[in-house]
């Protein structure tokens, strides 16, 4: 594991499974944002990214480096690990949006009050240039142009993700 200040707040980290390249196959890409804060976040990302690639309802694409930054909403608690996945899938947006919240009970999940501390969160940041707004799914996410946990490991992702950004 490598790990690189990028400035005073944030720092970068860098694993054998992120940043990655694999090969596309088909589907909607989709951009998934991932975070956590309680306990070994680093080898618990290591352990999703794993769980992904065994998954029957995406494949991962590209992983971002792994970026250690400051919370934000509710403060008192400890830093947040984030990084960023582009995923290919067949599922619809709302379909994808039950799976992932499946795989964040599995890694542990329990939401005890907005913006608090969590093993993992899994985000839909973009599914492809789809605008939409429900009681249960926002997309593009909310925000996401004012966040570093986003904007840090979007820039260093290599592929190409400009699909995502075309008509935001």
């Amino acid at each position: 594991m490598i790990r690189k200040k990028i400035d005073a707040k944030n720092t970068l980290i860098k694993t054998k499974d992120f940043p990655s390249i694999l090969l596309s196959k088909s589907g909607h890409r989709v951009l998934l944002g991932i975070g956590g804060n309680i306990g070994d976040v680093v080898r618990r990302f290591e352990h999703l990214f794993h769980y992904f690639k065994r998954s029957s309802f995406l494949h991962v694409i590209e992983t971002a480096p792994i970026v250690k930054n400051p919370p934000f909403g509710y403060t008192e608690q400890g830093d947040f690990y984030n990084s960023l996945l582009l995923i290919e899938t067949f599922l619809s947006p709302t379909a994808l949006l039950r799976y992932i919240l499946r795989v964040e009970k599995v890694f542990g999940r329990k939401r005890l009050f907005k913006d608090g501390p969590r093993t993992l969160d899994i985000d839909i940041i973009f599914y492809e240039n789809v605008k939409m707004e429900t009681k249960e799914l926002t997309l593009p996410h909310p925000g996401w142009r004012e966040r570093e946990s986003v904007l840090i490991p979007l820039s260093m992702m290599k592929g190409n993700i400009q699909w995502s950004m075309k008509h935001l």
